[in-house]
C-alpha cells in the first residue's frame, strides 16, 4: 500500500512538473540559487560555516528542550504527554528544518538528512487525518483551548491563533527540502494540508485574512515546486480578503479594533503606508510581490511601490531596521525613530526577503541598496559570532544597563517566542542567493563576495570568479572563465554609498562629499561607463581569462537624518562602505553617550585581524569605532550610533586666537537654511522679528496676507515660526541665543513652541 501511494504522489509531482513548465510569469529576473555558489571569502563563509555547524544544531537542541519537537510527537501519539509552550511553537521547527535543508545543498551531511527524516516522521503523526496541522489543538481538543488559540478550527485566524501561520513555513521547509534532497516525504505532508486548507477557504467558502501573514508565500512555493495553480489562486484569495470583514469596526482609531494591526483596515489595494505589526505587514508585501509576479496584477505592484516609497522615506532606521515601536512591534508614525528602537530582527529579515523581490521584478538597484544596508547593519547584529545567542529587539543606543533584549543587557541563548533565532537559522545558510542574479543573456551582480558562481547562458555554461575584500576594501575583480566566447551583458551594481546616497531618498544624506571616483577597469585598462538603475552595462563577447575590476571608493562617511527624525535632529552618524559603525564604552572608557563629534574630524581606518573576527575599526586621537554588528561581544557598557555634532573652535585660525562672533538676522528663511551649509553650530546670536499675526495685512503665508476670519492663523503662523526656530536651533554655537521681537497676541503660542 505505501508503495501505491509514493507511486500516486510521484506522479502528482511529474504532472506537476508538467504544469510548471508552462508557467509564463514570474519575476522577470531570477536569484541565481546558492547551488551555483561557491564562496571563497572570510566574511559570510564563515557565518554560514557557524551557522550549519554551531546554530541549526544549537537550535534543534533547544526545540527538544523546550517541548518543541515533543509537541508533535505527543500529538502524532508516539510518547504520552501534554502541550507546552506557545501556540506557533511549530513554526520554529519548520523554519530550521527549512536552513537545514539549505544546508543540506551546499554540504551533505547524512547525519541532518537522517536527522530530518526522523523529523518528518514526527510530523507526519501529528497531522490529522484530514491534513490539518496543529500541534496545540490535536493535543488540548477544542474545550481546553483558549480565545487566542481558538476555541474551534479557524474561528481565531483572523486573529491571533497562527493556525496558517505555522503551516505557511512548513510548506517553505517542504518545498526547500524537496529541492536539497529530491525527496517528497516532507512535500506529501504540505500538499496534504495545502489540500484542506483549499478546500475550507475560497470564495464559495470560508472567508478570512490570515491573522499573521505568512501562508502567502509558502503557497505560491508550492504553486511553483508542483504547478497546481490552485494554490496560487488561494494566496491570492487570502490576499484580497484584508479589509473586508464584518467583524472590524473600520471607523475605529485603535489599532486591533480596525484591523491595522493586522493590515487588515482596508484592501491591499488601497494601502499606502506601513502600519501595524512590522514583521506580518512585510510578509504580506513580500507575498503581494510573489503573486503580483505570478498574475501580473499591477495593483498589488503600485501598492507595494506606495509602501516601499513611505518605508524607505520616512519609516527606515540607519542601519536598516524597521519596525520602531516596543507596543505591538509596530511601525511608528512617519518619522518616528526612536534610538531605544524595537527593530526586531525577524523585520529585517523580512525586509531583506521583499527587497530582493522588488529587485526582482524592477531590475532597479535601489532596492539592493536597501537590502545591503539591512542585511550587514539589521540582520548581523541579530546574532553573536559564536553563533548561539541573540538579539530579538536591536536598540541604536544602551547605557549598559537596559534589559531591552526581552528582559536582558546581551544576547540571549533563547526566548520564550524564539522567532528570531530560527529565522536566522534559515536566513544565513540563503545568504548566497542574494549575490547574483539572471534574465536571459544579462547577468546582475548584486553583492560582493569572494566566490566561484556557474552560469549558463544559451545552453553554453561558464562561471564567473569573483575576487574581493568587501567590505572591508573597495576594489573587486571579475574573471570569466569559459571553454568557449560567451556573449552576455555583465551588469555591475555600483552602491548608493559609492555615489554619496545613504538612501534612495532624503531620510538620510552624507556631510561630505566623496573624494575620488567610481572606477572600472577591462584586461586592467581603464573604462568609461554610464549608470542606469544603479548597474554599468557590459555587454560584450567574453573570453576565458578577461578581467572586470570595479574600484569603490572606501571612505569614511558622515551621516545627518532627516530634520523631521526629531530625536537625533543635528546628530551625526558614521559609515564606512555598506557597514555602519558605534562606539563602545569598552574602546572609549569615559563613556560613549554624550560624545560629540566634530564635522572636521578624521578617522583612520584600521583593518584587524584578530579583533571581533576581523573588522575595520576607525580611530580618532579621542574616540574608536567598530560596526554596529559587532556591538556587545565584549561585556556591558554604553553604545552609541548617532552622536551630537560639536561646533568647530571659532578661533581656529584666525589671528592670535580671536574669537568669531556673529550675529544675524534670521527672517529669511533661505538666507538662514543657506547658512547650515557653512555656519551650523557657529552663531552666538541670531535675532528674528517675525510679522504680527493681528489680521491687518501684516503677515503673509504662502504669499497671501491672513486676515482675521482665517480660523487657522494662529496654526499658519506657528509654523511659518517653526521652521524658522528648527533652523536656528542648529544654527546656534552651544552659548548661542536667540532674540524674538514680537507682541502679545502670540507671545503664549510662541513660549510652547520655544520650549
Amino acid at each position: 500500500m505505501k508503495n501505491l501511494i509514493c507511486i500516486f504522489l510521484l506522479i502528482i509531482l511529474i504532472s506537476g512538473c508538467k504544469q510548471k513548465e508552462q508557467q509564463k510569469n514570474d519575476y522577470p529576473i531570477q536569484p541565481v540559487s546558492s547551488q551555483n555558489v561557491e564562496l571563497t571569502d572570510n566574511f559570510w563563509s564563515k557565518r554560514i560555516t557557524t551557522n550549519r555547524d554551531v546554530t541549526i544544531p544549537y537550535c534543534f537542541e533547544k526545540c527538544e528542550e523546550t517541548h518543541r519537537i515533543a509537541n508533535f510527537e505527543v500529538a502524532g501519539g508516539l510518547v504520552d504527554g501534554t502541550f507546552e509552550g506557545i501556540r506557533f511553537n511549530d513554526s520554529d521547527v519548520f523554519k530550521i528544518m527549512e536552513g537545514a535543508a539549505y544546508s543540506l545543498q551546499q554540504k551533505y551531511d547524512p547525519k541532518l538528512d537522517e536527522y530530518l527524516d526522523d523529523l518528518i516522521f514526527k510530523i507526519a503523526a501529528a497531522q490529522e487525518n484530514d491534513g490539518y496541522l496543529y500541534t496545540i489543538r490535536t493535543i488540548k481538543g477544542d474545550s481546553a483551548m483558549t480565545e487566542r488559540e481558538g476555541k474551534e478550527r479557524w474561528v481565531e485566524e483572523r486573529n491571533h491563533s497562527h493556525e496558517l501561520y505555522n503551516v505557511g513555513h512548513m510548506y517553505e521547509a517542504a518545498v526547500a527540502h524537496y529541492n536539497a534532497t529530491g525527496k517528497t516525504n516532507f512535500l506529501d505532508i504540505a500538499i496534504k494540508n495545502a489540500e484542506l486548507i483549499n478546500s475550507v477557504y475560497g470564495p464559495d467558502k470560508r472567508h478570512d485574512a490570515p491573522g499573521h501573514q505568512e501562508i502567502e508565500i509558502g503557497l505560491t512555493k508550492l504553486y511553483r515546486t508542483t504547478g497546481e495553480k490552485k494554490y496560487l489562486d488561494l494566496a491570492r484569495f487570502f490576499l484580497n480578503e484584508r479589509g473586508k470583514s464584518n467583524k472590524r469596526n473600520y471607523a475605529s482609531t485603535d489599532q486591533y479594533e480596525n484591523g491595522s494591526y493586522w493590515q487588515d483596515h482596508k484592501p491591499v489595494i488601497e494601502q499606502d503606508e506601513a502600519v501595524g505589526h512590522a514583521v506580518r505587514a512585510v510578509y504580506m508585501y513580500s507575498g503581494m510581490a510573489d503573486v503580483a509576479a505570478l498574475t501580473g496584477n499591477q495593483e498589488y505592484i503600485n501598492a507595494i511601490n506606495k509602501i516601499w516609497e513611505n518605508v524607505v522615506g520616512k519609516k527606515y532606521y540607519i542601519t536598516g531596521g524597521i519596525g520602531a515601536m516596543y507596543e505591538g512591534e509596530n511601525f511608528g508614525e512617519n518619522y518616528y525613530l526612536p534610538n531605544r528602537a524595537y527593530n526586531e530582527t525577524c523585520a529585517a529579515i523580512a525586509n531583506v526577503f521583499w527587497n530582493q523581490r522588488m529587485f526582482l521584478m524592477s531590475g532597479d538597484s535601489k532596492y539592493i541598496d536597501v537590502l545591503e544596508r539591512t542585511l550587514y547593519n539589521a540582520v548581523l547584529p541579530g546574532i553573536s559570532f559564536e553563533g548561539n545567542t541573540f538579539f530579538y529587539p536591536n536598540v541604536l543606543e544602551f547605557d549598559g544597563k537596559d534589559p531591552f533584549n526581552q528582559g536582558a543587557t546581551e544576547r540571549k541563548p533563547w526566548f520564550d517566542c524564539s522567532c528570531c533565532p530560527s529565522n536566522l537559522s534559515r536566513f544565513i545558510p540563503a545568504v548566497p542567493n542574494y549575490i547574483y542574479a539572471q534574465k536571459e543573456n544579462e547577468i546582475f551582480v548584486n553583492l560582493f563576495a569572494a566566490s566561484k558562481t556557474s552560469f549558463e547562458v544559451k545552453k553554453q555554461k561558464f562561471r564567473i570568479e569573483q575576487e574581493t575584500k568587501y567590505p572591508w576594501e573597495g576594489n573587486v575583480k571579475f574573471k570569466i572563465v569559459t571553454e568557449e566566447p560567451v556573449k552576455f551583458n555583465f551588469k555591475i551594481r555600483v552602491p548608493g554609498w559609492a555615489v554619496n546616497k545613504p538612501v534612495p531618498s532624503d531620510l538620510y544624506s552624507y556631510i561630505n562629499e566623496p573624494s575620488k571616483d567610481v572606477r572600472l577597469f577591462i584586461n586592467n585598462q581603464p573604462e568609461k561607463f554610464t549608470v542606469v538603475n544603479g548597474y554599468i552595462s557590459l555587454n560584450k563577447s567574453w573570453k576565458d581569462g578577461d578581467l572586470v575590476e570595479l574600484v569603490l571608493p572606501m571612505e569614511t562617511k558622515k551621516v545627518i537624518p532627516n530634520e523631521n527624525i526629531k530625536e537625533i535632529a543635528g546628530k551625526v552618524a558614521i559609515e564606512r562602505g555598506p557597514i555602519l559603525y558605534c562606539a563602545e564604552q569598552v574602546d572609549n572608557p569615559e563613556g560613549v553617550l554624550n560624545k560629540a563629534i566634530d564635522s572636521q574630524i578624521v578617522f583612520t581606518p584600521k583593518y584587524d585581524s584578530t579583533f571581533l573576527q576581523g573588522v575595520v575599526k576607525l580611530e580618532t586621537d579621542s574616540l574608536t569605532l567598530i560596526p554596529y554588528y559587532a556591538w556587545s561581544h565584549r561585556g556591558l557598557g554604553e553604545m552609541e550610533v548617532w552622536f551630537r555634532k560639536a561646533p568647530p573652535s571659532l578661533s581656529k585660525g584666525r589671528p592670535g586666537g580671536a574669537v568669531n562672533h556673529i550675529l544675524i538676522e534670521g527672517d529669511n528663511l533661505h538666507a538662514l537654511t543657506a547658512l547650515t551649509f557653512t555656519h551650523e553650530g557657529q552663531i552666538d546670536v541670531i535675532y528674528i522679528d517675525p510679522p504680527y499675526n493681528t489680521g491687518n495685512k501684516d503677515f503673509k503665508y504662502n504669499d497671501s496676507f491672513v486676515d482675521r476670519e482665517d480660523s487657522y492663523r494662529h496654526s499658519k503662523w506657528l509654523s511659518f515660526m517653526d521652521k524658522r526656530l528648527r533652523i536656528a536651533k542648529r544654527l546656534l554655537s552651544e552659548k548661542g541665543v536667540v532674540f524674538i521681537s514680537i507682541d502679545d497676541y502670540e507671545q503664549a503660542t510662541l513660549k510652547l513652541l520655544c520650549d
